[in-house]
């Protein structure tokens, strides 16, 4: 099974990610959570002995760390065709390393923001437009390895950006973390293209609100419940 849980920034998804780590734990398997793992790691490690994996983009490590650590802030001097093509490099080498040993090993991939990342914010990047974003080779190559099941996180940007505003222990002074653009974003996400074009690929899409007044408690809650209500069979 490959799970993947996406949307704006700040509108849950890690909220959502964590509850899945928290779910597959309680039933006894073993995690495997590159999210922490990158804390104190680089590289890519072995994932024989896991049951489950938690993937995320931009990695930590090699391309992922370059994105996190310049290429998005603000006042980057980095092109928008800069930037998709080394989401796109950083995110095959996720897939190549990770996701797609892990499929064949029929583990439980969970993947915090993914392709779909990108069709939904590059193509709204000045220069750059979703033939561009879609046209490029990590893109294709993860398409061609879409999630079974696909959870999109929806809140109101006004709310977003208070949650970022208020997230003291991670400011990331990303590009994308202005209301405008999260709104757009968010349209991108619920766009007819982006839906027909996932469904072509198999994959499942569940859409996930977690505007006030749910809780983080209840976004961790309905997430488990998406998975026990959609169960899907690992991809070929």
């Amino acid at each position: 099974m490959h799970i993947m849980i996406d949307g704006i920034d700040s509108s849950g998804k890690g909220t959502a990610t964590t509850a899945l780590k928290e779910f597959y734990k309680a039933q006894g398997k073993s995690v495997l959570d590159l999210r922490t793992y990158w804390k104190d790691h680089q590289g890519f490690p072995g994932i024989d002995p896991y049951d489950v994996i938690i993937a995320t983009e931009p990695t930590f490590t090699h391309i992922g760390k370059k994105i996190r650590d310049e290429m998005i802030r603000n006042k980057t001097k980095y092109t928008p065709k800069e930037i998709a093509k080394a989401f796109s490099e950083d995110r095959k080498e996720l897939y190549e390393k990770i996701v797609i040993p892990a499929k064949q090993e029929n583990k439980i991939v969970v993947q915090e923001r993914g392709v779909v990342t990108s069709l939904a914010y590059q193509p709204l990047m000045d220069g750059l437009d979703k033939k561009e974003v879609l046209a490029l080779e990590g893109n294709q190559f993860c398409l061609n390895h879409a999630p079974d099941l696909l959870i999109l996180t929806t809140v109101d940007p006004r709310v977003a950006i208070e949650r970022i505003q208020a997230r003291y222990e991670k400011q990331d002074d990303a590009i994308f973390e202005k209301e405008d653009f999260l709104r757009k974003g968010q349209e991108a996400y619920k766009s007819t293209w982006i839906k027909e074009l996932l469904e072509s690929k198999g994959t499942k899409i569940i859409f996930l609100d977690t505007n006030p007044p749910k809780t983080p408690e209840d976004t961790k809650r309905e997430t488990v419940e998406i998975i026990q209500k959609h169960p899907t069979q690992t991809s070929s």
